[in-house]
């Protein structure tokens, strides 16, 4: 099933990109351009990260550091902020 419409991304799609580390939906949009377009797919991208397709899903959950020590914030905290973004370009 298409998530991304505007660029034909799949879910198994973002499940591969999550299971390779890209674990929010910017990381998502920067190895596959999906909710860069129109932002429809970002709360279904969103939701299927939530919904374990990326393996580090709870740190981010958590609010915890990730493997490289960089801190990930909790994902309602940055969904409103990356949304704006992907609609700003």
């Amino acid at each position: 099933m298409y998530v991304c419409s505007c660029f034909g991304i799949t879910e198994q799609q973002v499940r591969e990109h999550a299971d390779k580390g890209a674990c929010t939906p910017r990381q998502i949009a920067s190895v596959s351009k999906a909710g860069t377009d129109c932002g429809s797919c970002v709360r279904r991208i969103q939701s299927l990260l939530g919904r374990g397709a990326c393996p580090r899903r709870e740190l981010a959950d958590q609010g915890e550091r990730d493997v490289l020590g960089t801190e990930v914030p909790r994902m309602a905290q940055v969904l409103p902020r990356v949304t704006a973004e992907v609609r700003a370009a």
